[in-house]
């Protein structure tokens, strides 16, 4: 027999909305009148908020459940601890609504807001959804309430929204705060000190707002930089709006000379999913993108930003233009593939910056995943010992410095992770490296070619050193040759090549 067939009663999980019973929704009164058990949760004093909301609409004949948290904080004497007294609870709720829907009755459970956000319901529906016929009522969330009563859209265009427990780890908050475009933070009372740790880290505690029982009586809203921390309930949240939307409604305060900074930021080999979350705000928050136009191409393009794209070989000139549009008191990101600091734009920006004009400008340079770093991982873990970083390109420095270096650390018995091999008018190089690494190294050395990492065309192949063909190198691909302890086997069904290089170096 199936759930629809059983002589059963039917469990609703029944949404109120954020407080106000005005937004309760139809559906949700319908629902009441015609429940025969109220059931909702409460702490041990006995006061439901959820039956605050719903009052309006209780008969006498309707039979109350409520459902007492043993506890309201993680402090326990249960011998499971807290994780063990709520699941102990939640089993006893459910076995006594399903009590009441085994003998018929219709049971509705009141939650605030939403009953599937956050909200204690979802406990019971998950315990009884698959034995009783179920209905879950959605309503009005605290995260819609809270933008409502701030007046401020919350996300615009393409603009993300994260929703974050104020209980997850500071660092961890901080993390995903500088990452996104706008953000709440429920769960706030006890934890608000670190939530605004975590905004004031990332960077954004000026953006931030606070709202604290949206539609209730005793609503508070206000910037979060300015709340007392004794102050705050758990019905608080806080609440980054849309920086469009921000920018729409208020006039934001001018910045002047000195109120500019550059930020240097690597987006590691290819888009999105290589981005580290610190990035990831920095490139949101600039008031200009600076950079090579394939790597401001990987950067979403955001209303408001002036981007300015330029050939790739004009780096001092980009970085002039970034510092001077920061010294006008502008926030400019410089984007550059993989880490800006190898072999790439930082060094650039921080050769300009040196000057004597430029030397009240802020500079920061933040980390991406590097080409050689992104072509290991996916060969295995070819750089798992020492290893050098060299460039093969000799537009700014002689072949003969190159291959200088190529031999010391071929003879130091290195692993080689080479940058820039080739391009259309640089195609000797590979040839002429190969060659001499051959005088160090045997021609069965494993050769990890890494092209267009991350990306649509992406290649990672391993070959013998005594193989490598320079017509197969380009400047998307990265080379990293192996040392004399370098392994390359197979394994598994389908042949898998992997390349390490062992952490322990044997004894001479």
């Amino acid at each position: 027999m199936s759930i629809d067939e059983q002589v059963t009663g039917r469990l609703y999980g029944v949404g109120l909305g954020p407080g106000d019973p005005s937004l309760m929704t139809v559906r949700a009164v319908e629902v009441i009148a015609e429940a025969d058990v109220i059931a909702y949760h409460s702490a041990r004093h006995g006061r439901s908020i959820a039956r605050q909301i719903a009052a309006g609409h209780l008969r006498d004949d309707h039979i109350e459940e409520p459902l007492v948290y043993p506890v309201t904080t993680e402090t326990t004497d249960h011998p499971g601890g807290y994780r063990a007294a709520m699941e102990e609870f939640y089993e006893k709720a459910a076995a006594r609504l399903a009590v009441h829907l085994e003998a018929g009755r219709t049971v509705a459970v009141l939650a605030e807001g939403d009953p599937l956000f956050y909200g204690s319901y979802m406990h019971m529906h998950k315990r009884l959804a698959d034995r009783f016929r179920t209905e879950v009522i959605p309503g009005v969330t605290s995260v819609s309430a809270a933008a409502a009563r701030l007046g401020t859209p919350l996300v615009e265009g393409e603009e993300v929204l994260t929703i974050l427990p104020g209980t997850l780890p500071q660092e961890e908050l901080t993390a995903r705060l500088a990452a996104t475009d706008a953000a709440v933070v429920m769960k706030l009372g006890r934890t608000f000190p670190a939530v605004r740790g975590a905004f004031e880290a990332a960077g954004r505690l000026d953006e931030a707002k606070y709202v604290e029982r949206a539609t209730m009586a005793g609503e508070r809203t206000g910037q979060l930089a300015d709340v007392d921390a004794g102050s705050v309930p758990y019905f608080a949240v806080a609440v980054l709006p849309s920086r469009i939307g921000s920018a729409h409604t208020e006039d934001p305060a001018p910045r002047g000379e000195g109120d500019g900074e550059v930020v240097v930021v690597g987006t590691g080999p290819a888009g999105p999913l290589w981005l580290t979350p610190e990035t990831r705000g920095a490139l949101a928050a600039a008031d200009d993108l600076v950079g090579y136009t394939t790597y401001l191409d990987r950067v979403p393009v955001r209303p408001g930003q002036v981007r300015h794209g330029s050939d790739n070989k004009v780096e001092s000139e980009r970085a002039e233009f970034a510092l001077e549009l920061a010294r006008r008191g502008r926030r400019v990101a410089v984007v550059s593939g993989g880490d800006p600091g190898v072999f790439a734009m930082a060094t650039a920006v921080l050769e300009v910056a040196s000057e004597k004009e430029y030397a009240s400008v802020p500079v920061r340079v933040l980390p991406g995943v590097t080409a050689a770093n992104a072509a290991a991982a996916k060969a295995g873990a070819p750089l798992g010992h020492d290893y050098a970083t060299l460039s093969l390109s000799d537009r700014l420095k002689p072949w003969e410095v190159i291959a200088e270096r190529l031999r010391a650390a071929a003879g130091a018995d290195l692993v080689l992770a080479l940058y820039n091999p080739g391009s259309r008018s640089r195609t000797w190089q590979v040839g002429k490296a190969r060659d001499l690494l051959l005088e160090h190294r045997s021609p069965d050395t494993p050769v990890v070619l890494g092209r267009d990492v991350g990306g649509p065309a992406e290649s990672v192949r391993t070959v013998r050193l005594g193989d490598l063909d320079p017509a197969e190198v380009d400047m998307r691909t990265v080379l990293i040759v192996g040392s004399s302890q370098t392994r390359w086997v197979r394994r598994g069904g389908d042949g898998e090549q992997i390349v390490w290089t062992p952490r322990r170096y044997p004894e001479a």
